[in-house]
């Protein structure tokens, strides 16, 4: 018999025959729940397991997608109970019984088609619009997850963190109540995976100083995961004498612990504003998703063991012995429920589909965030900001000098905005670009991290679900790929599986590329970009020069507040402090600090140096300055060249590329990243199809990292390679 039917028709023997029984001699009354209260928990709980048995219906019809079901964890509604409608939830995939009783508390929800329409993947999926089934609703403060190793536990410690920095901030404009709680659910087998590690690890860490970190971690504990068992013990052994963690246990099968454990955790961390681990014992039922055969790795009497733990049993229990149903008032219930589902999943299955790549696509690039722009800081304001550097911004100065002066007026401009990474804080940063923006702006908008990149990503994407808008800095591109996935997996990917309705609006700052010459090999000289580039809706943003990273950071950061942006903005490092571009003394890499709404370089603006039309020479960061030194040289041997700054990797914009190549005889690309997987690759692509009989060559790094010392640059583009490769097309 299949596993969901059996588990179906051992709950109504059992209330046919009347042999429930309940799992605690803890009453109503004592626990402190109305009966009501309970009446509406397990009506939740029935609709959840209904929805699930449907759903493996539709699989087999050919109408419904892989799932993962909720049956054995429903206890967790209890934490729906306890929590606030506008406590910011972050679930567990196996949490349908949360959805669906958190929307029995906000009149008008319809939880049921809802969810019918995400099994059918329906374009009307209120969620998704047919992407993806997911939980979530944005009327539910229920931000859609669609990860299934934890990687949505770095956000939510980021969430529950930007309540006390926005009331630190004075900042009133939030999503969450200043005495909010937030909650993010999880299983035994998860929180095993290093980013749950580092996650919890964050917020004790945070906590363990006096820091608001109001967030309860649900663990559903169902002993194992997919067939690998979890030892007996662990979890318990792993987490309760945390420090900075508050520790909880109970039993998700039994409503009454359930609702004990759930409340105690909702109002210590209301009351505390502390981190709370609450450790619910729940049970698997059917196997792990879609067609996962049990038997394959359980025997018959564990498979009964914990069939005879359904939670579903213990809950018609207790409220027929406590009189608030009679046991063919849950049957009818049950049934009823079943019945109203096989008339509306006939209509789901009828409602319209996802038609073409174009409806797919729609809500990758966010449709806004609704919110106007911010207007540019007083004249007053300003010069109270910058009254001891004012002579200095009135001389040419090197890159990052520029970046930190735009940094302090665009945290002056956008009064939600805030910085955080490693060292940003009195350090100033590795390379000094953030220097006096804590002494100037505070603890609370300048935020020292601790190192962890997850965190620090996590903290980003969770405090602009909180309405802020997070300006976060990780020390050194090599160091992003332990945490890439927070990108590519979370922020990326919200407005595509909410349909637009949630955006991680953000400008990740990252020093990298290479060129930084005996100082650090690899990790410290990382020129790749490929880990962004086919990532679908974010902006990639690398400028070369000060005067142009100014302009840059204030579009990606109107990008991200306006129109709800991610943006990667790569800061190249060996760049950062050069002051000369042909000769020593020159200063022809320096510029004077542009002041905000005098100029501006928009998305998909590239530059263009030069007229010169013998040759167009297309690269962008640490390209450029070699590109410039190579096009003065060349004009000394009668090759006219022009230099094209891409700025923007990503969205490429290919018709400004096209037009500013288009008077020129030939093309020469040169790309500091690695050959294999760079920006090259994508051009010499544009230009065969777009540009088809212009003569098109390029240089690249070759696949190698990178070295320390003198041979830092031995695996790179050079000055001297541009020239003589130009040459050689130029036909001598």
């Amino acid at each position: 018999m299949d596993a969901a039917q059996q588990v179906h028709e051992q709950f109504l023997a059992a209330l046919d025959a009347g042999t429930l029984r309940r799992r605690s001699n803890v009453g109503l009354a004592e626990a402190g729940l109305a009966p009501q209260r309970a009446a509406a928990l397990l009506r939740s709980q029935m609709l959840s397991r209904q929805l699930d048995r449907l759903s493996r219906k539709l699989q087999a019809r050919g109408e419904g997608f892989y799932t993962i079901g909720s049956s054995g964890h429903e206890g967790n509604a209890a934490l729906a109970e306890a929590l606030r409608v506008d406590d910011m939830a972050f679930l567990h995939y196996r949490d349908a019984a949360f959805q669906i009783h958190r929307a029995g508390r906000v009149p008008g929800e319809t939880p049921a088609w809802d969810m019918l329409l995400s099994f059918t993947a329906s374009a009307e999926d209120p969620i998704s619009g047919g992407r993806h089934k997911v939980l979530g609703s944005k009327r539910l403060s229920i931000p859609p997850q669609t990860s299934t190793i934890a990687s949505h536990l770095p956000k939510a410690v980021g969430a529950a963190f930007s309540i006390g920095i926005a009331r630190r901030m004075g900042f009133e404009e939030t999503v969450l109540a200043k005495d909010g709680v937030v909650l993010c659910s999880f299983g035994d087998a998860s929180a095993n995976h290093s980013t749950a590690q580092g996650a919890i690890n964050t917020a004790a860490w945070a906590a363990f100083q006096g820091t608001p970190m109001p967030i309860v971690f649900l663990c559903e504990d169902n002993g194992i995961g997919i067939s690998t068992r979890t030892p007996v013990g662990w979890i318990e052994a792993s987490f309760s004498g945390r420090a900075g963690l508050h520790y909880i246990a109970c039993d998700g099968c039994d409503l009454i612990d359930a609702w004990r454990g759930a409340s105690e955790a909702a109002d210590y961390a209301r009351r505390f504003r502390k981190p709370v681990f609450l450790h619910m014992k729940t049970v698997r039922l059917y196997g792990h998703a879609g067609n996962d055969v049990q038997l394959v790795y359980l025997s018959k009497d564990q498979i009964a063991a914990d069939n005879a733990r359904d939670p579903l049993l213990a809950s018609a229990a207790l409220l027929i012995e406590e009189g608030v149903m009679a046991a063919a008032d849950v049957r009818a219930e049950y049934d009823g429920i079943e019945a109203a589902l096989l008339r509306q999943v006939e209509l789901a299955i009828k409602r319209p589909k996802l038609a073409d790549a174009a409806a797919v696509m729609a809500s990758i690039v966010p449709p806004g965030t609704a919110a106007a722009p911010r207007p540019l800081a007083g004249a007053e304001a300003r010069a109270a900001l910058f009254a001891d550097e004012a002579a200095a911004m009135d001389k040419p100065q090197h890159m990052a000098r520029l970046l930190s002066w735009a940094l302090a007026d665009l945290l002056l401009q956008y009064p939600n905005a805030i910085v955080c990474g490693e060292d940003v804080g009195a350090k100033g940063g590795v390379y000094n670009v953030t220097a006096r923006l804590h002494q100037r702006f505070g603890s609370a908008r300048v935020i020292n991290t601790l190192l962890d990149e997850q965190a620090i990503l996590g903290l980003a994407i969770g405090a602009a679900h909180n309405g802020l808008l997070p300006l976060p800095e990780i020390q050194f591109l090599a160091y992003v790929h332990n945490a890439e996935d927070q990108i590519r997996g979370e922020a990326a990917t919200l407005p595509f599986f909410s349909n637009g309705q949630f955006t991680n609006p953000m400008v990740l700052r990252i020093a990298g590329l290479p060129y930084q010459k005996g100082f650090g090999g690899h990790f410290h000289n990382d020129n790749s970009l490929a880990v962004f580039r086919d990532i679908p809706g974010i902006v990639i943003a690398v400028p070369c020069c000060g005067a142009d990273a100014v302009l840059m950071l204030r579009e990606s950061v109107r990008l991200a507040h306006e129109d709800g942006r991610v943006v990667i903005f790569v800061e190249p490092i060996a760049l950062y402090m050069t002051r000369d571009l042909h000769s020593e003394g020159d200063g022809g890499w320096t510029s004077v600090y542009e002041a905000p709404g005098v100029a501006e370089i928009r998305l998909g603006e590239v530059g263009v140096h030069g007229v010169g039309e013998d040759l167009a020479i297309v690269t962008y960061g640490n390209g450029v300055y070699l590109s410039l030194q190579a096009q003065k040289l060349l004009a000394e041997q009668g090759v006219a060249a022009r230099v094209i700054d891409l700025r923007w990797i990503a969205p490429l914009a290919q018709d400004a590329l096209l037009a500013a190549v288009g008077p020129c005889a030939k093309v020469l690309v040169v790309d500091e990243c690695r050959i294999t997987g760079s920006q090259s690759e994508a051009l010499m692509a544009l230009f065969a199809e777009q540009a088809p009989g212009k003569p098109v060559q390029r240089i690249a790094a070759t696949d190698s990292f990178i070295p320390l010392g003198r041979a830092a640059t031995a695996t790179l583009p050079s000055r001297d390679m541009i020239v003589a490769k130009a040459l050689e097309m130029a036909g001598g």
